[in-house]
């Protein structure tokens, strides 16, 4: 009789069998501060919850309390006396990896704080006074994070096992019934011994005849071969010049493939050609037949070629990095609200990829995938598929560097929930979409730019960070050379006309155009800046963010913001006559300009201008200077030797870089993941005018004469500065065919 009593009063008199399953894990939490006031408070923020609390006064009594059990997460204050928070976290990191650190203080010893961070001893910390809400929802996280690295290595676990089960159920599921042997002891190539030996040792190892054949190595395959083709003509295939379905690869499973040397080649309607080591192993052909539920079209091939077209079809295993992805779901950061919506077809509808957006395994994927780029300091994100999976590629310092692979199921809910964040349609994926996502973490706000571009294989997704607060440089910091330093100080101190930065997407052009603007930035002007996107924030400026789907467009925002009594104008970057026009007419009216241009030179630069369709004697007029620049890797200063310069780099090369004898290389380290270079640095070109070059400019003159007379006039050019930096060992030869190629023909 159904116990309906318990509905009301709570209590049954019926025996309950135990529900471990749904009680949720007690946790162990460990806080450790020498305040007792501190701990106190603490206590009280986790009073309600289900944990049992551990509190210690210093380091050494946290040492002695974490030896008594396992702890799954740690709250330790940074100014303790004798063992201070980072020398304690470092302690708890190598004698509990798996437990949770968390660093609280109310000191801005930021350098001793981020030290720990760095070295992975602290997953984050907090100041003080804390918010009690905020500080519960980051242990609950941490610690839902400590589940999933836990539920991680158990899987691992359980499917290493399962593996072994499903290898062992295959020897059990395939009845060997070959007359390979018989065959072949007829054609006298087997002695009734060996026969006898080769049924037996089938018998206990449940391996297929041929492979123990070419185990004993009594018959060359390629004679076993012959036969097949010459006596029973069973048709012989080149596996190389099939191209595999990958659905196929559902039909029959890896560890079968593998097992028993056979792998599916084509699909005809119910018909499925099959490649077989042995063809004349009939238990082995009902097998396959009752697997697959088709009819079969039996052809041979040899054994080498069948495992190596295993390994194309159904890859080399696993296509995840266990290891990988525990380490990027283990980072920070918790307060990352990144979520994913599952899509699994084309057909799928609206409601039903809504409804998967919590899918939890996704979101922790998609998670660690921005906070590993925003760690390792990327500047653009990539998510590439392939055919056989999915690779996620960060760019450092100007490099593409594939840093994980994920399963292609994984792809799709990746794609749709970065569309969702970025308020894009994640219904259309035939065209391509732009859109931006916002992410904050406790340290610092960063923007995402995204663009999605469908693929043959599936949509292929970029992401620009673009980090709120990276720090202005000064001028003096940006790297030029003693001669361009006094003449860039000398272009900005000017208080009308146009400066432009020119160079590729990602040279650094906005950096340097934030560097001239900040210079000597008085309280007493307007500044205004009008991007897309907005990359530095300025306090000091009125920043504008172009929007051309309202129809906020460059020139628009431009003609709007002269009538706002600005003093200096930042324009992001000029793209048409439009735009070109207002800015110059800008600069010719008492306001100091400040804009980018996509061109390969500074004397490029003015032929761009002409071609955008401007007047010459207007180029002449408003035009103050031009920084023609490009970024290079810089050699790693840990790890830095010097070493004789390689001569095939000299001659390709060419110019003045065939006299260099010595260079430097940096052998990698830690501090620089093993690549030899950490951070960039940047090679300039830069022109100033005076009246002479505006009359040649003004005068109509052909770009050719203006490069002779720059060039008379010393014109340094880029391949000038990166000579300076090579012989410097600040840069390599490598870095500066990469960048500028070769520069015959290009001496200074």
């Amino acid at each position: 009789m159904t116990d309906y009593k318990s509905l009301f009063t709570g209590r049954s008199d019926a025996p309950q069998a135990p529900a471990s399953h749904l009680t949720p894990p007690k946790y162990r939490l460990l806080l450790v501060d020498d305040e007792p006031g501190i701990v106190n408070a603490l206590r009280r923020v986790f009073r309600q919850e289900n944990y049992e609390i551990v509190t210690a006064n210093s380091g050494q009594d946290g040492l002695a309390r974490l030896a008594e059990g396992p702890v799954q997460l740690v709250i330790s204050d940074f100014m303790m006396p004798g063992m201070n928070g980072a020398q304690f976290l470092r302690e708890v990191k190598q004698r509990s990896p798996d437990t949770i650190r968390i660093m609280l203080t109310g000191h801005a010893n930021t350098d001793a704080v981020m030290g720990a961070i760095n070295e992975g001893a602290v997953y984050k910390f907090i100041l003080k006074p804390w918010n009690d809400d905020d500080l519960r929802v980051t242990v609950a996280l941490a610690l839902e994070q400590f589940d999933l690295i836990t539920r991680n290595r158990a899987l691992k676990t359980e499917n290493a096992q399962k593996a072994k089960e499903i290898s062992a159920l295959s020897k059990l599921a395939a009845t060997h019934r070959s007359r390979l042997g018989i065959m072949l002891h007829k054609k006298n190539l087997l002695s009734s011994a060996q026969l006898q030996e080769l049924t037996l040792l089938q018998e206990r190892r449940s391996e297929p005849m041929i492979a123990l054949l070419l185990e004993k190595d009594w018959v060359e395959e390629r004679k076993i071969r012959k036969l097949l083709t010459s006596d029973l003509l069973i048709e012989e295939v080149q596996l190389p010049e099939f191209a595999i379905d990958p659905v196929l690869t559902e039909i029959i499973p890896r560890s079968f493939c593998s097992r028993q040397l056979v792998v599916p080649l084509k699909l005809q309607g119910k018909h499925l050609m099959i490649a077989m080591a042995d063809p004349l192993d009939e238990g082995l052909v009902d097998e396959v037949r009752f697997t697959a539920g088709l009819d079969l079209q039996i052809v041979t091939a040899d054994v080498a070629a069948i495992r190596k077209k295993i390994e194309e079809v159904y890859g080399s295993g696993s296509d995840v990095d266990f290891k990988e992805l525990e380490t990027l779901i283990a980072s920070p950061d918790p307060y990352e609200g990144i979520e994913i919506v599952i899509e699994d077809d084309d057909g799928a509808r609206l409601e039903d990829l809504l409804r998967e957006t919590e899918a939890p395994p996704a979101i922790r994927l998609a998670n660690a995938i921005i906070i590993e780029a925003i760690r390792l300091g990327a500047s653009d994100i990539h998510i590439q598929p392939r055919t056989k999976s999915v690779v996620v590629r960060y760019r450092i310092d100007g490099v593409l560097i594939d840093k994980i692979q994920i399963p292609h199921q994984q792809h799709q809910s990746l794609v749709s929930r970065l569309k969702i964040m970025s308020e894009l349609d994640i219904s259309e994926r035939r065209h391509p979409q732009d859109g931006r996502i916002t992410v904050k973490t406790p340290m610092r706000m960063v923007d995402l730019r995204i663009s999605t571009l469908p693929t043959i294989n599936g949509e292929k997704v970029v992401m620009r960070i673009l980090d709120r607060n990276s720090a202005v440089h000064s001028l003096a910091n940006l790297g030029f050379s003693p001669v361009d330093l006094p003449r860039v100080t000398d272009m900005v101190a000017r208080p009308q006309g146009i400066i432009l930065a020119t160079g590729p997407t990602g040279s650094g052009k906005t950096t340097t155009l934030y560097s001239l603007l900040q210079h000597d930035a008085t309280p007493d002007k307007n500044y205004v800046t009008i991007e897309d996107p907005v990359e530095y924030y300025l306090d000091m400026a009125g920043q504008v963010l172009v929007r051309e789907k309202i129809g906020l467009t460059f020139p628009s925002v431009l003609r709007a913001l002269l009538r706002q009594d600005p003093d200096v104008i930042l324009l992001g970057e000029i793209r048409d006559f439009e735009t070109a026009e207002v800015a110059f007419h800008a600069a010719l009216t008492g306001h100091l300009v400040y804009s980018t241009l996509h061109t390969n030179s500074a004397v490029a630069t003015i032929a761009r201008l002409f071609d955008l369709g401007l007047k010459p004697y207007v180029v002449a007029s408003a035009l103050e200077g031009i920084i023609a620049q490009r970024l290079v890797r810089q050699v790693c200063p840990k790890c830095r030797e010097a070493v004789a310069a390689d001569p095939a780099l000299r001659r390709r090369l060419g110019g003045d870089y065939a006299g260099i004898q010595q260079t430097f290389r940096g052998r990698g380290c830690t501090d620089c993941h093993g690549t030899g270079y950490k951070g960039r640095v940047a090679l300039y070109e830069v022109l100033t005018m005076d009246d002479e070059l505006r009359d040649c400019i003004g005068s109509g003159a052909s770009v050719l004469e203006i490069r002779r007379k720059v060039r008379g006039k010393g014109l340094r050019g880029i391949g000038q500065h990166g000579l300076e930096k090579v012989q410097a060992g600040v840069t390599t030869l490598d870095e500066i065919l990469r960048v500028l190629g070769p520069q015959a023909g290009e001496s200074s």
